[in-house]
This record gives structure tokens, sequence and C-alpha cells, in this order.
């Protein structure tokens, strides 16, 4: 599959919806999945967390794991795929943090987490890659590679173990999936 077109028929086919947890690509995942015809089940929503402050009050990234790991780390990354993976009902979450453009060792270096719901919990994946170019290059290189790799991550997470969900995520997973508000 060498396409968006491709991966959209993918999830459709599999019945597989997908959100998005940004950082920075700001969007641009989840906007080049609205950009084919037929996309409306294969994508749910995407949030953009570009800030720290953003990954931790949109999608609860603790404060503990920024500064313990930074923000270009699969521990972020995981983090952000799991509150997302709360806050939706899609079956299959992408999270992509990182540094498009700076003058040290993570130039380019972009780390990617993909959570899949299972009945009593998620499995969770993640990985690093680096990319080379532009800050533009790096950041459309970061965003393709995230929806191309979507049919190859579905096949290899299954065979993950299970994380079995704590009471307080089961519940805020149930109320992703019932639609229902959460209580203040």
């Amino acid at each position: 599959m060498n396409s968006v077109e491709d991966i959209i028929n993918f999830l459709n086919q599999h019945n597989l919806s997908v959100t998005t947890a940004e950082s920075c690509t700001a969007g641009l995942v989840a906007a080049m999945m609205a950009s084919v015809s037929g996309c409306g089940s294969a994508l749910q929503c995407g949030y953009v967390v570009y800030t720290e402050e953003a990954k931790k009050s949109c999608l609860g990234v603790s404060l503990q794991t920024i500064q313990a790991f930074g923000l270009t780390s699969e521990e972020v990354a995981r983090e952000m795929a799991i509150g997302a993976l709360h806050k939706c009902s899609s079956q299959l979450i992408v999270a992509i943090t990182g540094t498009a453009e700076s003058d040290d060792c993570l130039n380019g270096i972009i780390c990617f987490a993909y959570a899949l719901r299972t009945q009593s919990g998620y499995r969770l994946l993640s990985e690093t890659n680096s990319f080379s170019g532009s800050r533009n290059e790096v950041i459309n290189a970061a965003a393709m590679h995230a929806i191309l790799s979507l049919p190859t991550i579905y096949e290899k997470i299954q065979s993950f173990p299970e994380i079995k969900a704590t009471t307080s995520e089961q519940a805020l997973s149930e109320q992703a999936l019932s639609g229902k508000e959460p209580l203040e």
C-alpha cells in the first residue's frame, strides 16, 4: 500500500477508525487522511498538542514523563496515544512527537506510538525514526510514515501483550465509547 487512499481503503475494509495525537506534525496526518474521499469512517478525530501544556491538559501526558524523557521520546508518544485512546472511541491511535528542526542530535528524530483498543484494555507499540531534509520535508515524511505504516502496525500490534485498563482508565474508555461527557 503506497498511498493514503490505499490506507483509507484498508481501514474501511477492517472497520477501523483512527484518532491522531500530533505534536510536530501539527495535524498533518489527520489532514492528509481527511483529504481522501470516503475517510469519514476511517478518521474519527485528531488532537494537535504542540506544547507541553497542551499534551498535559488535552491528553493527560505527565509533566514528570516530559521532564524525565524529554518531548522527543517514545515515553511521551505512548502517553499521548493512551490519552487519546481514553478520550475517543477509535480502535487505533497514532501519536507523533519529535523534533523536525534543531541544531542538535535530535534534528529529524520523530517518535511514534500506536495504541489498539481491545476488549478489556489496549495494546501499545512505539518506535523512533530519523528523517532528513528541511523542517517541512521532515514533517511531511513523518506524517506519510505514520499513515503508510498503519496496516503493518495493525498486524504487528495484535501480537503485543494486552495492557489491562485500570478502573479509572476503563471508566474513561466506557465514557468515550458511549459518547457521554465525563462528570466534573
